[in-house]
């Protein structure tokens, strides 16, 4: 990619922000508009479920193809090629007649995310060569999540109250067109000097492995658990291929070298329990505000600003630290921040207070806001830069992975404590289990920020980064072996 002027940077930056913010803005606005979906689709718990996980699963699934067919055929054309199939995706969901088609509509959908914010990212790193601007880069990247969270579910309150839920999908048509724009004209093309082939069998097994799990988990309170063990079994059998399997490709789909980093395999798990949070989070909040407390679509989005704000003006805050102190207190912030939240609801049971249930909303924004940036920065920097679009991937497949157990967990988790009761009198001991889970979510951030970001943590990045690139030098002589 050629060396770009300031101004220039800041615009391939905005477009870039542009992809993450439909695609944010999808999920926030889908779970204000959950209540008045499931009535006009009479659809169950996991019926909601299956609106939100058939998208986030698809796209993880396909983040990681998607990453490394960008380094190969350019960056530039598969971003495009998202931008399209993701608005068709989103005149599609509004016009699904039933709940099944909304649900295939939705991973046509995920089709086209998985083309946008890996890609993005690798344009973003590829563009911002210096860490300290790349770091204020992503805390830019990262306030456009809380953007979406803070406008989301008072855009799909204002549609859903005025229009009807399909409305919530005409937000994406205008940005997802004027992103498409910009890019054909604004954004220079780039790729890896050196592509990676495909690896169908790896993609397979990383479909097989992540659609069984999240296929068990959903069914299993109206199955039951003999029902579902097969697919758990299939889960563990597709684990195990893959890292027997990707270690004996010269250029597999996911390159484990990455985990000898520990701030890698620390950014990956704890993005997987960060937005393993933020799905139950929104799930539980957007079923409780309408379905127990009776508010109407708007008034429960209004109720989620005590967390979107917090988040939209953390992000950049965080950023910032990263870029001049690392990303340890940003982590360490955002794992306490997190749990003190889930407490709050597992122990004082916060719904049934105004005033707690605001402070429980306003800090997990606030370390739902710090988490963000440190993720991503740990994920690509260190990384040889012909592999930004593989390491971003990691990245976001992490996130939307755990946003899928997320939403899977704490819905069935949910659906079997309320059973055939209802959701006013049994909601918030049903609830009760999830924000326990919730809180492991935050712990986990919290541990893992301050065991991963050390001097022996650092030592182990720069040793993977110098055996990546060893072996990408010799791939490019032709040099037998793996490093």
């Amino acid at each position: 990619m050629p060396e770009l002027s300031p101004r220039r940077r800041m615009l391939v930056l905005a477009i870039c922000c542009m992809s993450l913010l439909i695609v944010s803005l999808d999920n926030t606005v889908l779970n204000v508009a959950l209540p008045s979906m499931q009535r006009d689709l009479h659809a169950t718990t996991s019926g909601l479920q299956w609106t939100i996980d058939a998208y986030t699963l698809v796209l993880a699934s396909l983040l990681m193809l998607a990453g490394s067919t960008a380094d190969r055929i350019g960056r530039k054309r598969v971003f495009m090629a998202g931008l399209v199939v993701f608005t068709i995706g989103s005149v599609l969901c509004s016009l699904a007649p039933s709940l099944s088609l909304l649900v295939v509509f939705r991973m046509v959908q995920a089709i086209g995310g998985s083309m946008l914010n890996p890609v993005a990212m690798s344009i973003i790193t590829n563009t911002f060569t210096d860490a300290r601007e790349r770091a204020r880069a992503i805390g830019v990247w990262g306030a456009v999540v809380g953007i979406s969270m803070a406008l989301g579910p008072l855009v799909g309150g204002l549609l859903v109250q005025s229009v009807s839920w399909r409305a919530i999908f005409w937000v994406n048509l205008p940005i997802g067109l004027a992103a498409l724009l910009l890019t054909l004209r604004f954004v220079p093309e780039s790729r890896a000097p050196k592509g990676r082939r495909p690896d169908p069998v790896g993609q397979v097994l990383v479909i097989a492995l992540f659609g069984a799990l999240t296929y068990g988990i959903i069914q299993a309170p109206d199955s039951g658990l003999a029902s579902v063990a097969p697919y758990f079994v299939i889960a563990v059998a597709a684990l195990a291929a893959l890292l027997w399997y990707e270690p004996r490709r010269d250029e597999p789909l996911i390159d484990l070298r990455f985990f000898r980093s520990a701030p890698f395999s620390g950014a990956t798990v704890i993005a997987i329990s960060a937005f393993a949070a933020l799905g139950g989070f929104l799930f539980i909040s957007t079923l409780y505000l309408q379905n127990v407390r009776g508010l109407d679509a708007l008034h429960a989005g209004l109720w989620m600003l005590p967390m979107a704000a917090p988040t939209f003006l953390c992000a950049p805050l965080s950023g910032r630290l990263v870029g001049t102190r690392g990303p340890r207190l940003p982590l360490l912030i955002a794992g306490t921040a997190m749990t003190a939240s889930g407490l709050m609801f597992a122990l004082f049971e916060a719904e049934t207070s105004n005033s707690t249930l605001f402070i429980g909303y306003v800090l997990f924004g606030i370390g739902f806001g710090f988490v963000n940036a440190p993720i991503t920065n740990t994920a690509v920097s260190g990384m040889p830069r012909a592999q930004a679009g593989v390491a971003a991937a990691v990245a976001s497949t992490s996130r939307q992975l755990g946003q899928t157990l997320g939403v899977a967990v704490i819905g069935a988790v949910l659906a079997a404590g309320i059973g055939s009761s209802s959701y006013r009198s049994t909601f918030v001991d049903a609830a009760r289990p999830g924000w326990w889970i919730l809180t492991v979510c935050g712990l986990a951030v919290l541990a893992l920020g301050l065991l991963t970001s050390g001097r022996w943590a650092r030592r182990t990045a720069e040793h993977a980064a110098e055996r990546l690139e060893t072996a990408e030098i010799r791939q490019a002589v032709g040099a037998p072996g793996r490093v």
